[in-house]
């Protein structure tokens, strides 16, 4: 594999190495500073306006990156990279339609919250506003969806400018940021000096929390008689796995995790109940509806979580914990607001927390209906189901991998059959649900954790909107083991038009698909094909058993539909649950 973060020198050895002052161009700048963050790996794509800056690449041993085949499958690595390790992804890609290709994966980020330094070439600085070849306004057509933009104007600004953009990134609510580099100041010549503070007036996102507020929210604890604790990404990307353990564990108070949030909370603890939501479990989505406190720590009520507003959780004293002040009350009104990290208000809190006496009785109800209703599907031996399929990963796997996802059915059946036990084990892309996403992020996740099995399990859809990155898998020997749920449609498109559209099925055939077995083999990855559970099991086992990337493509029912669902329009406790209902 390229990226190894044991071979890299500490930012003590470079500044070191470094600290004489010199005169160098702004890409050896850029570059210089990149390492100086501790990147030990970077994805990108080159083009006219950043050949200076790959030009500073060439024999520096020091950088490491890899090439993709496309800049959205870039962007998808460094996104997989960042939600897996917790540092910082980055990326880099030439103006115009280098630029604008990075667009859906900088929105990706910024919906699910995920850092990113995204470096793009841009035109001279004397050509910016000529419609110059290759030109393109990438900060001003990504400004809705960074955190921050940096237009460089001098080469002496980018060791500051980079370090900025890293501690923007990677505090507070968490985000991408841009950096554009007109290709003149990239070749510009200046004396480089190491940037180590940050000092951003304005900047100043609310880490510890308003000890009333704590002090408010653990008296309503000690007097509700149905509290649930509703865990979103937050906890995940604070790192406070541990201390929503504890604090569940003292209150005693029962946990749902959301789509991002799961891993945050161990999926076979006791008082865990599944996530909640569209296709959520029964016992969350009922014990919402019902609950009295619902204690909201790191999530920020989307619509897939609340179902129809005006019906949720129509009993509930609403606690919301974010970092995000612009979150709290924006969806959904909230009782005790509670602004700071979520594992820096948890960390206050477990200290005075009590357990939930007056819980008692609905802490069996819940676990009486987590054993009534449980995710469920009628299994089959004459067709492969792809329930059956993802258990089968996760027992295979014990478990402990990285799992990625497209967006879709296949990405529900993820969630549902393979249950998570460790943070930073769950990569998908949630707000803005991007098909393409699943493959390139493995693969990001993979460079990031090079000593985890990183699985990518993708529908026929998702895996052809980027399946060129296989290439990169192949000449790199990246191994992640990608699975492909093949039921040869658009499988959530289908499901909504048989339930919502009466069975109008429009423009969701997927039949002329490749062979993917001879579309992985002829980028000389291993690939394989399963039909039924035998094939299945043997072909995965092999997969798991090759020391390099490996594709099996599991052909599975085409008419299975995800269920339980709570259609548009309705509440989270109006749930159809399909074959069971």
């Amino acid at each position: 594999m390229v990226a190894n973060s044991a071979t890299l020198k500490s930012k003590e050895q470079l500044i070191e190495k470094w600290g004489k002052q010199e005169v160098i161009s702004g890409s050896e700048m850029l570059l210089r500073s990149l390492l100086l963050e501790g990147v030990d790996c970077v994805f990108g794509y080159p083009g006219g306006a950043v050949l200076y800056i790959y030009d500073a690449m060439y024999g520096f041993e020091d950088f490491n990156h890899l090439l993709t085949r496309h800049e959205q499958g870039a962007i998808h690595a460094a996104d997989g990279y960042a939600r897996s390790t917790g540092k910082v992804g980055v990326c880099i890609a030439t103006s115009g339609p280098g630029a604008t290709n990075l667009v859906t994966g900088i929105a990706t980020a910024y919906m699910d919250s995920v850092p990113l330094v995204v470096i793009t070439g841009n035109v001279a600085t004397t050509l910016i506003g000529t419609d110059a070849f290759q030109e393109a306004d990438i900060v001003g057509i990504t400004m809705p969806i960074t955190k921050h933009s940096y237009l460089v104007r001098k080469a002496e600004d980018l060791p500051r400018i980079i370090h900025e953009a890293f501690h923007i990134a990677n505090s507070g609510r968490k985000g991408p940021v841009l950096i554009d580099i007109p290709k003149d100041v990239s070749n510009e010549k200046a004396l480089f000096k190491p940037h180590t503070e940050v000092k951003l007036r304005g900047y100043n996102p609310t880490v510890q929390p308003n000890k009333q507020q704590v002090d408010k929210m653990l008296r309503a604890i000690e007097q509700a008689e149905r509290p649930v604790l509703l865990i979103g990404g937050g906890a995940v990307y604070s790192g406070a796995h541990e201390e929503v353990l504890a604090f569940a564990e003292k209150t005693g108070i029962p946990v749902t995790t959301t789509l991002l949030g799961l891993g945050a909370f161990p999926s076979g603890h006791e008082l865990h109940m599944g996530f909640p939501g569209m296709h959520g479990t029964w016992t969350a989505n009922m014990a919402i509806q019902e609950s009295d406190l619902l204690v909201n720590i790191g999530a920020r009520f989307d619509d897939r979580v609340t179902g129809k507003l005006a019906g949720f959780a129509p009993h509930a004293k609403i606690v919301h914990v974010d970092i995000d002040p612009a979150e709290i009350g924006k969806n959904v009104p909230t009782d005790i607001p509670i602004v700071g990290d979520v594992k820096a208000v948890l960390q206050q809190a477990v200290e005075g927390a009590k357990y939930a006496a007056k819980a008692d009785a609905w802490r069996a109800k819940i676990a009486e209906r987590k054993a009534a209703k449980p995710f469920a599907y009628k299994d089959s031996d004459e067709e492969l189901k792809p329930q059956w399929v993802v258990s089968m990963i996760h027992e295979t796997t014990h478990g402990d991998a990285i799992v990625t996802t497209d967006v879709g059915q296949h990405q529900m059946w993820a969630a549902q059959y393979y249950p998570f036990n460790k943070p930073r084990s769950w990569v998908t892309s949630g707000g803005l649900g991007t098909m393409g996403f699943g493959f390139p992020s493995a693969i990001g996740a993979q460079m990031g954790n090079p000593d985890r099995t990183v699985v990518s399990i993708n529908g026929d859809g998702g895996m052809q909107m980027c399946s060129q990155e296989l290439a990169i898998c192949a000449i790199n020997n990246i191994p992640v083991k990608v699975a492909i749920l093949n039921n040869q449609v658009l499988g959530m498109v289908r499901q909504w038009q048989e339930l919502i559209y009466d069975n109008r099925y429009s423009h969701i055939d997927l039949a002329g698909s490749p062979d993917f077995v001879k579309l992985a083999e002829a980028y000389g990855v291993k690939a394989f094909r399963a039909t039924n559970k035998d094939e299945a099991r043997t072909a995965w086992e092999a997969a798991l058993a090759h020391d390099g990337p490996a594709v099996v493509e599991f052909v599975v029912r085409k008419g299975e539909n995800v269920y339980p669902m709570v259609t548009q329009g309705s509440t989270i406790d109006q749930m159809l649950m399909g074959d069971d209902e």
